[in-house]
Parts: C-alpha cells; sequence; structure tokens
C-alpha cells in the first residue's frame, strides 16, 4: 500500500510540475513591444502581431526605407522575437529584362494566385508579387516578398493575412520605390 501510494504521490508531482511548467511558457506576452510601425514603416503593430507569437524580446532589423535606385537594389526587414525570426518582407529591383524566378510546384500546399502587381501568388507562409514599373527616367522590375512564422494562428487564416499585408506592401513599395512615377 506504501509503495502505491509513493508511486501515485511521485506520479503527481512530476504531472503537476510539468503542468506548471508549461502555464508558466503560457505567460509569456504576445510580443508586448512591438512597435507603432515595422518593416519600412509599412506594418502597424495590429497588422503584424498574428505572426508575432508569445515572446518578451522584439527586435526589428532593416534599413529605415526601401526607396530602391539602380544602385540600391534592395532591401529586407527582419522581426524577432525572442531571437526566432516571425516576419520578414523584403524588396529587390531590378532591370526589367531580368526576370525573377519562382518554384511554385515546389510550394506545399500549393500557392493560390494572388491578384496584384504583373503576378503574385500568396501561400500560408507567405506572399509574393512581381510589378513592372515605368517612370520617364527608367523601368525596372520590383519584387516584394512576405514570409512569417504561423504557428500561433489557426489552419486556414494565414493567407488571408498575407494578401492584405501584401496589398498595403505593394501600395507602400511603389510609393517609396517611385514606380510609375
Amino acid at each position: 500500500m506504501r509503495v502505491a501510494r509513493a508511486a501515485f504521490t511521485c506520479a503527481f508531482v512530476v504531472f503537476a510540475a510539468v503542468a506548471v511548467s508549461g502555464c508558466s511558457e503560457e505567460k509569456g506576452a504576445a510580443a508586448p513591444h512591438l512597435p507603432a510601425r515595422s518593416c519600412f514603416g509599412v506594418f502597424t503593430r495590429s497588422d503584424l502581431e498574428p505572426l508575432m507569437g508569445r515572446g518578451e524580446d522584439v527586435k526589428e532589423s532593416g534599413p529605415i526605407d526601401m526607396r530602391l535606385t539602380a544602385e540600391r537594389r534592395g532591401a529586407t526587414c527582419n522581426v524577432y522575437v525572442d531571437g526566432r525570426g516571425r516576419f520578414l518582407a523584403s524588396a529587390t529591383r531590378q532591370p526589367p529584362e531580368q526576370s525573377f524566378f519562382w518554384h511554385p510546384e515546389l510550394i506545399r500546399p500549393a500557392p493560390d494566385p494572388l491578384p496584384l502587381g504583373d503576378k503574385g501568388i500568396v501561400f500560408d507562409t507567405g506572399a509574393r508579387v512581381v510589378v513592372t514599373c515605368k517612370s520617364s527616367r527608367d523601368a525596372f522590375q520590383l519584387e516584394l516578398a512576405l514570409g512569417g512564422s504561423i504557428d500561433s494562428m489557426r489552419a486556414g487564416e494565414s493567407r488571408a493575412l498575407f494578401s492584405d499585408l501584401m496589398k498595403k506592401f505593394l501600395d507602400a513599395a511603389e510609393q517609396q520605390t517611385r514606380c510609375g512615377a
């Protein structure tokens, strides 16, 4: 009887310790220190919160804008929570005679077309768009890419979120890169 009670007590203590440690993990704030605007000044705190998951320490890396030129051909922004990459936004400029190559057949589940720019796709963990920009001075292609961690999202919600984020990103990119100006 004592052995059974001791075994039960020991098992209960182990179970309680695991349960309590699980609860302490849950108490991490939902990225409370996101700046009001992130990534080239495009995205608001509420835009990115669904991708941030739980954590304490938020860091953003990247330039303040995406004003791309023939000399400055790319800009990338990363947002990290507790050292883990949670969101990425990048813009790349190249001459119109070069092409951006995607391999949508390698993306699983398969991407959906995204009716933005010249060509766009959205998938569970991100989106991509290419737009041709023509101005009185020059012409160029602009590729925009978004990616993010969807760990804390419910299945089926991410594509709508990435579609909305890409629309916002494309609008800002066209202004900042002077696409069509």
